[in-house]
């Protein structure tokens, strides 16, 4: 087999098995296929006048942690 097809046949292998590894089917306990639930979609903010706002910050913050001494 020359080099040229068989690195296009690898090439071919690794392409196909990124897209089967990409797709992730939802399935139930009983292991059928089922429909996938979306995530939910982040409402805006508003204020107690029902006007858009600003979001808060989330509670869980990435402010480094220090280490004890």
């Amino acid at each position: 087999m020359s080099f040229r097809r068989l690195s296009v046949a690898t090439f071919a292998v690794m392409a196909l098995g990124a897209q089967m590894a990409h797709a992730k089917p939802c399935r139930d306990d009983k292991g059928k296929f089922t429909k996938c639930e979306a995530p939910p979609k982040p409402k805006p903010c508003r204020d107690a006048k029902g006007k858009f706002t600003k979001c808060p910050a989330p509670a869980t913050s990435t402010a480094p942690a220090t280490a004890p001494k």
